[in-house]
């Protein structure tokens, strides 16, 4: 959900934008790039999947279009790293366990992601949480550290730091913005999320955690019924995501959000969203200042 637009709004007020370059083919993601470029004259970054067909080439056009950061996620750090550090870009990598936060760090990334399984999207299939994984990375490994995962306010932030992060990622609370390219109907229905309407499915073949409908409850009852990992795949078929997070299909289609949907409940735009969570996250440090024990 995260093109151009919603890149550059969050490098504007002041965070770090991604374009999530998964959905994208390799001519839109080049489009995003410049788009973003032009939109923004502060930081943004690109997050290329590596499980998907066109990741080489879209690390290609990273190289070639100037962008000076590159998260990778969902395969080896080792595939690209080197060639991008070659190319004077910061290179950090999204993991779901230590393991992987030690191989990254191995192959000379300059950050890594930590991203509990509350987390949207793809997942992996330990179902850390995301306060069991931050301590646990943070005292494992020498380079800087982002949560993520459950976080979409000032409080998770702090929380977060607390446990050992350097910084963190938000996305589904950014996915129910103005500037996100997710369908209207889709960010209602992030809007209408309750406790425990997600889950993480798919464990045989990408695990996703997705929102309750149709499709979810067909997923779960293929998976409940022993169903193959190539039964799963075939019954994915192709465009679930875009079917449902971007052309608005609420049963049919694959809808990707984490677990802190359930406490989101407006749309605002990236600004006020920014704006809250400081606010928020300044007003928390300073109440913990007055704690006494």
């Amino acid at each position: 959900m995260s093109g151009w637009k919603l890149a550059s709004a969050v490098s504007n007020a002041g965070g770090l934008g991604l374009i999530g370059g998964g959905s994208m083919r390799p001519d839109v993601f080049r489009e995003h790039v410049r788009k973003c470029k032009k939109a923004t004259g502060k930081p943004f970054g690109v997050n290329i999947p590596l499980l998907y067909p066109y990741s080489e080439e879209q690390i290609k056009i990273a190289v070639d279009e100037g962008v000076k950061i590159v998260f990778t996620s969902a395969g080896s750090p080792k595939k690209y790293t080197a060639f991008l550090k070659e190319n004077g870009i910061t290179v950090v990598q999204v993991v779901s366990n230590l393991k992987f936060a030690l191989k990254s760090q191995d192959a000379g990334v300059d950050a890594v992601v930590a991203e509990g399984f509350e987390a949207g999207g793809h997942n992996g299939i330990e179902e850390l949480t995301t306060m069991a994984l931050i301590p646990l990375v943070a005292s494992n490994i020498e380079i800087p550290l982002l949560a993520a995962g459950g976080i979409g306010s000032g409080r998770a932030m702090l929380a977060a730091m607390a446990l050992g992060a350097d910084g963190v990622q938000i996305g589904s609370r950014f996915v129910a913005s103005a500037e996100s390219s997710a369908h209207p109907a889709f960010k209602q229905k992030i809007v209408e999320a309750g406790e425990g309407d997600t889950a993480l499915m798919l464990k045989k073949h990408v695990p996703v955690r997705l929102l309750d409908n149709a499709f979810a409850r067909r997923v779960a009852e293929m998976e409940s019924k022993g169903a193959s990992r190539e039964e799963l795949a075939e019954f994915l078929g192709k465009g679930r995501a875009m079917k449902g997070m971007f052309e608005g299909d609420l049963e049919e289609g694959e809808l990707e959000i984490g677990q802190v949907s359930a406490a989101i409940d407006s749309i605002k735009s990236v600004g006020e969203i920014v704006e809250e969570i400081i606010s928020e996250f300044n007003s928390a440090v300073n109440e913990l200042k007055n704690l006494k024990f």
